[in-house]
């Protein structure tokens, strides 16, 4: 049976020591211009909220600043919600807007997500587990307001570079090696595990 295409970004399902996924997170602020969904992987936007800066009633002085990552580089962690707009809660994303939004953030190094590989040029092979991928970047979805970030599977690296590392196909009845198949995968090179700051 061929795999369902329907991209959903990085969803978090446990963590390298193979435990269930703890759901914590931190808030960030975004307070750029630019659209995120919920399932695009972030990195720090190096700044922090503004004394006196509140967003639906909570104080964000010196709360860390995020914005959507681009394929390469260090990554903080993947969104997975946004606090609701007081404006309009229907609204899951941020909008492409200088609207400030805070998002919760996964940014623990050692926490597994599932994602859909892009299939373009090729597909990955069962070959390639332990191999290193970046990021396929799309915008999302701005009426469901869900990802459409996947891993770039023409993009394989045996080398300490690439944003994410291959784990395992994802155990799944409706999965399997080939067009749009789902993987597990940790974040490589994460900012928490870097000397450089950002």
């Amino acid at each position: 049976m061929a795999n369902v295409n329907r991209p959903f970004g990085f969803f978090p399902v446990g963590h390298l020591d193979g435990s269930p996924f703890s759901g914590t997170m931190r808030m960030y602020l975004f307070d750029d211009a630019n659209a995120c969904y919920v399932g695009d992987p972030v990195i720090s936007a190096g700044s922090a909220g503004a004394a006196g800066l509140f967003v639906n009633g909570i104080n964000c002085e010196g709360m860390p600043t995020a914005t959507v990552a681009a394929a390469g580089g260090n990554l903080l962690g993947v969104v997975t919600a946004f606090l609701p707009l007081q404006s309009d809660s229907m609204i899951i994303h941020k909008q492409a807007t200088a609207t400030d939004r805070i998002g919760l953030v996964v940014d623990a190094p050692d926490v597994v997500f599932e994602v859909q590989e892009d299939s373009v040029a090729n597909n990955i092979a069962v070959t390639q587990v332990g191999n290193n991928f970046d990021l396929a970047y799309t915008a999302g979805n701005g009426t469901t307001g869900i990802s459409a970030a996947e891993l770039d599977s023409s993009d394989a690296s045996g080398t300490a570079t690439a944003q994410f590392r291959l784990l395992r196909l994802a155990p799944k009845p409706d999965n399997e090696v080939g067009t749009d198949a789902k993987w597990h995968v940790y974040i490589n090179e994460h900012e928490h595990k870097s000397t450089t700051g950002v």
